[in-house]
């Protein structure tokens, strides 16, 4: 696939209601040539979901008609999510993974079809996320699309990080995050999964890349807050041009103010 093509393509956006009848219109096996493997589809926002938008509206098993990739949290912000070819997993803050079920629910968490449109390789030295995030920021072709983001390979060191469930009345994410349990993993191998969002997207999801770790073994993972990424790794891009979000049509979201610019506390929560 040529990605220049997409170039010339504005993100198109469309907002639909977690539970409406539109659900139905997907399935769960999607032709390769197919437009709707080509659609980021998001559970709410993540503004709501750091000013404590916790509860659930989204199952497991309906999130995984929309995508085979991807990541999230699970309800009450009960750990972080991984979706790496069509399977769901929770890594949890005691270090355990697990499959999730098709029963639990989420708050916010982003999926798509995962197909190869770019692949770039790193520089010729081991870098850390920093220098990733900085380095591979120029290697994209443009930094108005929104890109999923592979790489498999054996790191040398993976630091993650899993919040323990909370209760109401829930506290901000920067709160919660005073809770995170982290984990350091040394000689791992495993795949990073995660997206690179536009600036402009700001509100609606992470600036920049947003990265999760699932290792091979499937008993190791989290939301990434540093690691080392191995010299001249592979790392797999797929534009996404188009963008679909499920907003909570109960719950606290609709009373809660989303007008702040919250992309200081997102990042500083973030890493």
């Amino acid at each position: 696939m040529d990605y220049k093509f997409f170039l010339g393509i504005g993100v198109a956006v469309a907002i639909i209601f977690a539970g409406a009848a539109v659900y139905t219109g997907f399935t769960r096996h999607v032709p390769a040539d197919s437009p709707v493997r080509d659609t980021l589809y998001q559970v709410s926002t993540i503004d709501a979901l750091m000013q404590g938008v916790y509860d659930g509206n989204v199952t497991v098993g309906d999130l995984k008609k929309y995508g085979d990739f991807g990541i999230g949290t699970f309800d009450k912000l009960d750990g972080e999510m991984i979706v790496l070819d069509g399977r769901v997993w929770h890594a949890k803050s005691d270090g355990t993974v697990t499959p999730a079920t098709d029963q639990e629910t989420t708050p916010f968490a982003t999926v798509t079809y995962f197909d190869t449109d770019i692949r770039q390789t790193t520089t010729d030295r081991a870098m850390n996320y920093s220098e990733f995030t900085t380095a591979m920021a120029a290697k994209i072709p443009s930094q108005n699309m929104i890109y999923a983001v592979k790489i498999h390979d054996t790191f040398p060191s993976v630091t993650v990080r899993a919040i323990p469930a909370q209760e109401p009345p829930y506290p901000t994410l920067t709160d919660a995050a005073k809770e995170q349990k982290v984990y350091t993993y040394t000689n791992v191998t495993g795949t990073v999964v995660g997206f690179y969002t536009p600036v402009f997207l700001k509100g609606l999801n992470a600036q920049g890349y947003h990265l999760h770790f699932l290792a091979d073994d499937h008993l190791r993972g989290g939301h990434i807050l540093d690691m080392i990424v191995p010299a001249s790794s592979t790392v797999q891009y797929d534009v996404t041009p188009e963008f679909t979000m499920a907003l909570p049509t109960s719950g606290a979201f609709a009373g809660t103010n989303l007008t702040a610019d919250l992309s200081g506390a997102l990042a500083a929560v973030e890493q």
